[in-house]
């Protein structure tokens, strides 16, 4: 695999740079910078979501003939790159990046004309109902039930940990409509309304006090038979497919090396004013070595997972590989960060942050009204959030034991 730059790829770097140049406006970066989530807040989604959307490039990973690019691998890890350059904001991925690619995969030619144009516009926001209280690594355990009713099911139960369930209109969900001896039998992927009658969204308030998440019941929730994406039973198939998007779907490397160089450069600044610098003590200069270190291999694989994307495959197992590392690599990062900052760090003050959602009890942001220095704002905040990355999207310690089997054959 070649991935250095050839003139057409300078060429196309420069072209994203002066695109971002002219569209991402300094409330757009500002909200980049000082994101705490993996996401960006509603409406700062919405509008960078309608930006790229304008410019054709809001889903460049998907095939062409469903308004994807025509990319090169090399030219989708430059896009990713000069995002994370610019402190572009993170848009939500339930819809471009997980239920569009299993559209694709697996829906019908009438569900993918009405539910992809609009997923790609934007006029659908999408949540994911997978986790239940009882089911979340062991997803296979979920008890949601979906009653047959000839052309429709009742659908009753409980899902948890759906990020953004307060602003989807729409939702992509794993129901049960058998029960067999083997678990992951008997279960149907279905999308519904969230203004469905019998749907209750309930926030669930993280550690970062973001409301991000949250829990939603179904109460004899009407789903017509119309909306089973792929078959009835056989929506385990389609749920791994989509997990393989939702692990490995797009490249994070870039965006690790950029909160890298930025903790580096924090480590220079002088601590008390007389000359001493963090990024002389040997201790902390080799933890930051091994963090690069560990950054470029993992970007390495990534080029590796991407350029199989761009010749029509899907992730694999490796989608596992690229989960675990790099949700791992992400905390080690907070871990520096913290390190960095000092005593900075513990201000809670999330109202001069741009947090992925409401912070109950705290005001709206307010411009310089903190306490520290700028660099610090987020580090805490982005500490407390990425305690859930190992876990979320399947825990890392299930994704090892897929890496076992599928790429070890234990």
């Amino acid at each position: 695999m070649d991935i250095a730059f050839s003139p057409a790829d300078a060429a196309f770097r420069d072209e994203v740079r002066r695109f971002l140049d002219d569209n991402l406006n300094e409330r757009l970066r500002e909200a980049g910078r000082l994101a705490t989530s993996v996401y960006a807040d509603r409406d700062i989604m919405r509008e960078w979501h309608q930006i790229l959307y304008r410019k054709g490039w809001v889903a460049p990973a998907w095939p062409v003939e469903y308004g994807g690019c025509d990319w090169s691998v090399t030219q989708h890890y430059i896009f990713s790159s000069e995002l994370a350059r610019a402190s572009a904001p993170a848009l939500s991925p339930m819809g471009l990046g997980m239920c569009g690619p299993v559209l694709i995969g697996f829906g019908t030619p009438a569900q993918k004309a009405f539910y992809l144009p609009r997923i790609l516009s934007g006029e659908d926001f999408w949540c994911q109902g997978y986790s239940e209280p009882g089911a979340g690594s062991d997803l296979a355990a979920l008890q949601m039930s979906a009653v047959d009713k000839g052309d429709h099911f009742i659908c009753n139960g409980s899902k948890i940990w759906t990020t953004h369930a307060q602003y989807a209109n729409r939702i992509f969900c794993l129901v049960r409509t058998a029960r067999e001896e083997i678990p992951q039998k008997g279960i149907t992927f279905v999308v519904f309304d969230m203004d469905t009658p019998g749907v209750k969204v309930e926030p669930l308030i993280m550690i970062s006090g973001e409301h991000v998440q949250n829990q939603i019941f179904f109460t004899d929730v009407r789903v017509p038979k119309a909306n089973v994406i792929g078959e009835i039973g056989k929506g385990w198939t389609v749920a791994k497919y989509l997990l393989e998007f939702e692990r490995g779907g797009r490249a994070h490397a870039p965006g690790l090396a950029m909160r890298l160089n930025k903790i580096r450069k924090i480590a220079t600044l002088e601590l008390r004013g007389d000359g001493t610098r963090l990024i002389d003590d040997p201790d902390f200069a080799a933890r930051l070595a091994d963090a690069s270190i560990q950054i470029e291999a993992f970007e390495f694989f990534e080029h590796r997972m991407i350029s199989a994307l761009s010749r029509g495959g899907t992730p694999g197992p490796q989608a596992s590989v690229v989960k675990t590392r790099g949700t791992e690599i992400s905390q080690l990062l907070t871990e520096l960060a913290i390190e960095a900052v000092g005593v900075y760090g513990a201000p809670f003050q999330p109202h001069s942050t741009r947090p992925g959602g409401a912070v109950p009890g705290w005001p709206k942001p307010l411009a310089n009204d903190h306490v520290g220095p700028d660099h610090a704002l987020t580090v805490m905040s982005k500490y407390l959030n990425d305690r859930a990355g190992s876990i979320y999207a399947g825990s890392n310690e299930i994704q090892r034991n897929i890496m076992a089997k599928a790429v070890l054959g234990l």
